[in-house]
């Protein structure tokens, strides 16, 4: 099965054109012309909106948002699970939170950075992995049932297997902000770095802008969270960018952060993509 919901996407040209439109009132012949409106200045880049193909040296990588800090990324014939857990705004009652992911391709491979339930759902692993690999750190394994337990590899940060063809490094996601320190344990989830052909893919995690973020090189794309209390403002995000420069970044796990902010901080750093993850 190979059945995805469609690429959502905010438009850009939609939200321009529905401001503009809700600022014009019909004109009467005797009104005075309205006044220019006031130049913009420090504008935000436009970022560009909804382009989720990243072309690789094994075909596309098409990246498909489900919400929030899960997706699937496709490549190469297979289909990379990342984080399935259910709405972080909930389900309505007598809704199986299983079902938006059996409706999706089957995983050949699953990856789980931290044991929150907007990152892990047993029963959702349950419904599709089937026989499946999992990549995951040692809390998270220690969460899962014995029959997800046993197809479970665990890697801790620093460590680097290979799993479906696929290199995948494990590398730290911690807080460091003093009043955020009890939501992320350093050395118990993991961000990831997978070599998909000649293209090196970051998934941070829920991070702050921790040094060894700061430390990456040579990382074609980035998916950065936001989101306060538990992970970082879109300033300390932007900021992170700026210093290990991938090629392009998706903000995801954003909540209610200030993309425009994100967006006008890194600049011409990196190439900033919004997808729809809400």
């Amino acid at each position: 099965m190979n059945r995805f919901h469609g690429s959502r996407y905010l438009t850009a040209a939609v939200v321009i054109t529905g401001l503009a439109a809700c600022g014009q009132a019909e004109q009467v012949a005797e009104a005075p012309a309205a006044p220019a409106p006031p130049p913009v200045v420090d504008a935000a880049p436009a970022p560009n909106m909804g382009a989720n193909v990243i072309a690789t040296s094994m075909g596309d990588l098409i990246i498909h948002p489900i919400h929030h800090a899960s997706m699937i990324l496709e490549w190469n014939g297979m289909n990379i699970l990342i984080d399935p857990a259910p709405p972080v705004t909930g389900v309505a009652d007598g809704v199986d939170i299983t079902d938006e992911y059996t409706a999706l391709a089957e995983p050949d491979l699953t990856l789980v950075t931290d044991i929150h339930g907007d990152h892990l759902s047993a029963d959702i692993l349950s419904a599709v992995s089937g026989a499946a690999p999992i990549v995951a750190p040692q809390a998270v394994a220690d969460e899962l049932p014995d029959a997800l337990q046993v197809m479970t590899q665990v890697v801790a940060n620093g460590e680097s297997v290979t799993v479906q063809g696929i290199q995948i490094e494990a590398v730290p996601m911690y807080n460091l902000t003093e009043d955020r320190l009890m939501y992320h344990d350093s050395g118990r989830g993991n961000g990831y770095v997978l070599t998909l052909g000649d293209t090196r893919v970051y998934i941070a995690g829920d991070t702050e802008d921790i040094p060894e973020m700061r430390a990456l090189t040579d990382i074609d794309v980035a998916f950065i969270p936001m989101n306060l209390p538990y992970t970082m403002t879109p300033e300390q995000a932007a900021d992170a960018v700026v210093e290990f420069q991938p090629t392009v970044v998706f903000p995801y796990h954003y909540g209610m952060s200030d993309l425009n902010v994100f967006t006008a901080n890194v600049g011409d750093a990196s190439e900033v993509r919004l997808l729809e993850w809400y």
